[in-house]
């Protein structure tokens, strides 16, 4: 009996010996040709343990089972099975993927392949944004992808507009897309180094966004920070550039010769007498004797070329068990404008993820962004567009003056104008700073139930951004009415939070041909807002330890404002993404919306998705011709939040009245109070992807209607004076978007691509309600929405000519009438009344282009590299108010355009007035001469590379990538305007967008 037992130990101690039998695996990873491909996924099957390939191509695997099989995979090649079959060093070769269809595409808590894909994804590598010597990571993205407008902002730190598929909301602060960095949500994301983003996916269309609810209605830009990887060394990498910023296509003003000219054709008898007073104060230019010796470009005077630099410094890699990404940069780019005007940022980063068992990852990540931003003073732009050029910035006459301090500026006043003009003293005497500190917090647990199958994940996101902001004015005396009389200062902190908690269990599993994917979660957040504000006058000018509220002598009483604000969600949502055979496709989103902004405090919203892989069906031809093709199309609803919450007020007043002849009082208390729902955007959207021509060619296009419902509005209160905002209009945003890339590799040396996008929108008001239009801007400068028109379009007189000699003023009735002369406007008479007033008036165009495009274009040839691209825009209009303010004032210079084309006699022009004829509220008002087409074509980006030890093949020198860029160099455009950018086609000063140059290095270690 105990040698049977002892047999039995025996046996059973060797059988589980053999079953436990582990190796320690090695090798690696190249292609066909033997190039190392680094970041190679290795994972050993039917576990989550795995690794990455070095940037040699090496692996290392420990504790795998003997009889295991390896997972090998990477982007752009087919993915491989090798069994272990006990080998300890296992070199694979991958085959190049052609088709590239099975790369994993991120969407909204999860990922797909993009083969699967139903809706409108865009996804944007790390390759493409860092090319582009920019602070703000969408600007790099500016021309990338078909359907996202981006408005450049050429201020240091400013943002950009963003826009998906155009404006859906009267709130057009509402308009802007959600990002979500990592899962955290944002509004803005001026704090995240662009250098640190592994991609960016712009989920355009409602069924893609739908996963975040109410706050993506408007387009989700969801980014992916980089990461290390497991069983990777530590890759240390740098990357930086240096250089300059120059003013483009500045504005060209009028010298003094047209200036002077322009002031005695207008026939004003104070305008010849201010050039006698300049010629007298300043003396005769040697040149033209009729013309004051001062010839004063004021932007030249004003302007500076700028420097801008960025340094970025990572390290990255992983262990068996864990990963981690740690990274430090700096970045910091002056402005344009000659005062304290610059931005400079300082951000840390790290990210871990580690592995507690087979079962169980935990990780996080955290962003620290340190920002000083110092605001050029706008007003200083248009001092300098309205300032007279036969004016000094110094004059020498007020040296002596002791009244005169700190500076002898020039006064125009002296010359007998109303305004002191002179950018200078604003921009000496003031300063806005900001301190903007941002904090990103993010941690998440997941726990594989069922590996490979079933899983649960918890993350917990927070967002701590507190801005500091100091406005600063001192005083100065330049002449009466051009003075600052008291030292003033502005003190105003915001702190805003953002808490998000997700929970998430996901479902997936694949049963003969069909693959089946089940998302369902919750997510709650919790958003505050804090805000204190003072203003002090009068404290002592000593410098900067003086700029604090207990130095001033007087606090504003009027300015202080102790105010805030929170908001909490509660949501539910689950997704299901079916596919049968790789053939047909179904993926569908609900979610369940709470909040305690609106009345209406739910809100549920539905979207559905298809595809048909044509492709895979056994009809269609193989002939090489087309390798891949997709229809697909999708349905959805969304909430929008983003519209101000319910507002009103309650009244009471005492009723007097007689009962049974007894004088009784009471009171009578009303409500106007708002019961606002959500704004419901519902988007239709279909759309086709194919692979062509041995898959070199990619093609993806879309066309989409999206409607925004129960639009928020303002409405005449009826017998109570105001407005009230409710909830019945409707705008629809619909276009067309086409994108197409062409990629070819000749040989191991040479490679080359070509692309383009193309979109087009039609914004268009569908409902008012019962009101007829809905006005914006102001009364000099009025915008209109009318149904049937673009939100918000220019509305004023359409111009069909200019009077050229006095019979053809006699000859028309409507001239005679109103005193007109040659060189005054000819107006079309819409409604043929046989008079010229408001109700003429017609749409002038609209600030959102119907169309826009952009190119790249490149090539790869051993180490070299070279990159071009460019974008454009076209059918958008731009009031150009600057040139419009002459209603206020005719003490001003004028734009050299109108200086070189005005009219000055019979033939002259069909389209300019004259200068006599500029100054008569007949041709000031609104027309198409100040609403101006706002059509452009820029080269974006022109790079040249060359990269020392490409692919690291030769040991001990690290892998170096020298470049130059030239970011802007050419833009091409007919508005008379420094740039045709203008986010809401109002053009009060803009500040310049800036041409880049700069020269970067890139290295590897």
């Amino acid at each position: 009996m105990k040698i049977n037992l002892l047999i039995i130990c025996s046996l059973l101690v060797h059988f589980l010996g053999h079953a436990q039998q582990r190796v320690n695996v090695s090798g690696t990873i190249s292609d066909i040709d033997g190039t190392p491909l680094p970041g190679a996924n290795v994972i050993v099957k039917g576990t989550t343990t795995g690794t990455q390939t070095d940037f040699d191509g090496n692996y290392v695997l420990n504790n795998v089972p003997s009889d295991g099989t390896l997972l090998i995979s990477y982007l752009g090649f087919i993915a491989e099975e090798i069994a272990v079959n006990d080998q300890t060093v296992i070199n694979i070769e991958l085959q190049e993927d052609t088709q590239a269809l099975d790369e994993v595409v991120v969407i909204g808590y999860g990922e797909m392949r993009s083969k699967d894909l139903t809706s409108a994804i865009t996804t944007v590598k790390a390759e493409e944004l860092e090319i582009a010597p920019v602070g703000q990571a969408m600007q790099a993205l500016q021309g990338k992808v078909a359907g996202l407008q981006i408005i450049n902002n050429g201020a240091p730190g400013g943002s950009p507009t963003v826009r998906v598929r155009g404006i859906g909301s009267y709130n057009t602060g509402a308009s802007g897309p959600l990002f979500v960095v990592d899962g955290a949500f944002f509004d803005d994301i001026d704090f995240l180094n662009p250098t640190d983003i592994a991609s960016v996916s712009i989920l355009k269309d409602a069924s893609a966004a739908a996963i975040y609810g109410v706050r993506a209605a408007n387009g989700v830009i969801l980014i992916e920070t980089k990461s290390g990887a497991f069983n990777q060394k530590a890759q240390i990498t740098y990357s930086g550039y240096s250089g300059y910023q120059v003013a483009q296509n500045v504005l060209k003003m009028a010298n003094a010769e047209q200036f002077t000219t322009l002031a005695l054709e207008s026939g004003s008898e104070p305008d010849a007498q201010f050039i006698l007073n300049a010629m007298q104060r300043y003396g005769r230019s040697r040149v033209n004797p009729n013309v004051p010796n001062v010839n004063t470009d004021w932007y030249d005077e004003v302007t500076k070329n700028a420097l801008i630099q960025n340094h970025s410094l990572n390290v990255t890699g992983g262990s068996e068990k864990a990963t981690y990404a740690i990274g430090a940069n700096y970045f910091q780019q002056d402005g344009l404008l000659k005062m304290k005007n610059e931005f400079e940022r300082f951000n840390l980063r790290s990210k871990i993820d580690f592995k507690v068992n087979d079962q169980i990852t935990i990780g996080g990540s955290m962003v620290l962004s340190n920002a000083t931003r110092y605001d050029a003073e706008d007003s200083a732009w248009r001092l300098a567009y309205f300032a007279v050029p036969i004016m000094p910035v110094f004059d020498p006459q007020l040296v002596s003056d002791e009244a005169v301090f700190p500076t002898n500026y020039a006064n125009a006043q002296d010359l007998g104008y109303r305004g002191g003009q002179n950018p200078f003293p604003t921009m000496d005497f003031s300063e806005n700073r900001s301190k903007i500190r941002n904090t990103l917090a993010n941690f998440y647990a997941e726990i594989a139930i069922i590996p490979d199958k079933f899983f649960f994940r918890t993350a917990y996101n927070h967002n701590l951004r507190t801005e500091d902001r100091r406005e600063v004015r001192l005083p100065y005396f330049i002449g009466n009415n051009f003075q600052r009389e008291d030292a003033s200062l502005l003190k105003r902190t915001t702190t805003t939070s953002n808490q998000i908690w997700d929970n998430t269990i996901t479902y997936k599993d694949d049963f003969g041909k069909h693959s089946l994917t089940v998302l369902a979660g919750t997510s709650f957040r919790d958003e505050a807002f804090d805000l204190l504000q003072a203003r002090g006058l009068n404290f002592p000018l000593t410098g900067e330890e003086a700029y604090f509220l207990d130095q001033a002598q007087t606090i504003v009483e009027e300015s202080v404002i102790d105010g805030g604000a929170r908001e909490y969600g509660l949501s539910y949502f689950g997704r299901l993404s079916y596919n049968f055979d790789n053939r047909y496709l179904l993926y569908g989103t609900y979610r369940a919306d709470g909040t305690n902004k609106y009345q209406e405090k739910w809100g549920y919203f539905p979207t559905i998705g298809a595809g048909w892989v044509l492709s895979e069906e056994s009809f269609f031809p193989s002939d090489g011709f087309i390798d891949f093709l997709k229809l697909r199309g999708s349905w959805g609803e969304l909430g929008n939040d983003k519209v101000p919450s319910s507002e009103g007020s309650i009244t009471s007043e005492v009723v007097t009245t007689a009962l049974d002849d007894v004088l009784v009082s009471g009171l009578n208390t009303s409500s106007d109070f708002t019961a606002l729902k959500w704004e419901v955007t519902e988007e239709i959207n279909a759309g086709l992807s194919a692979r062509l021509f041995d898959n070199n060619l990619s093609l993806e296009a879309d066309y989409y209607i999206r409607d925004t419902k129960d639009a928020v509005i303002p409405v005449e209160r009826p017998l109570i004076p105001g407005t009230t905002r409710q909830n019945i209009g409707e705008i629809r945003n619909s276009g067309f978007e086409l994108a197409l890339n062409w990629n070819k590799r000749v040989s191991d040396d040479f490679s080359y691509f070509i692309g383009g996008n193309f979109a087009t929108l039609e914004n268009e008001v569908l409902s008012l309600g019962d009101t007829e239009f809905l006005d914006a801007g102001t009364a000099e400068f009025r915008q209109r929405s009318v149904v049937g028109e673009p939100i918000f379009a220019f509305y004023g007189r359409e111009i069909i000519g200019v009077y050229q000699n006095d019979a053809q003023i006699q000859a028309d009735p409507i001239a005679v009438a109103n005193e007109l002369a040659p060189g005054d406007f000819v107006y079309r008479d819409v409604n043929g009344d046989g008079e010229i007033s408001d109700d003429d008036r017609v749409v002038l165009g609209s600030f959102l282009p119907s169309y826009s495009f952009g190119l790249n274009l490149g090539f790869n040839y051993k180490a070299w590299d070279f990159s071009a691209s460019a974008i454009g825009q076209g059918g958008n209009k731009i009031l150009n108010r600057k040139r419009g303010e002459v209603i206020f004032t005719n003490d001003t210079n004028w734009d050299r355009d109108f200086a070189v084309n005005r009219w000055h006699g019979d033939g002259t022009t069909n389209s300019y007035p004259s200068a006599a004829g500029i100054r008569k509220g007949w041709n000031q008002r609104l027309n198409n001469f100040f609403v101006e087409d706002g059509d452009f074509f820029r080269i974006q980006n022109i790079t040249l590379g060359y990269t020392i030890n490409k692919n690291q093949g030769r040991r001990g020198i690290p892998e170096t990538r020298i470049y130059l860029t030239a970011e802007k160099p050419l833009t091409v455009f007919d508005y008379n305007g420094f740039n045709p950018e203008i986010s809401n086609g109002v053009d009060n000063q803009t500040y310049p967008i800036p041409a880049v140059y700069t020269f970067g290095v890139n290295i590897k270690i």
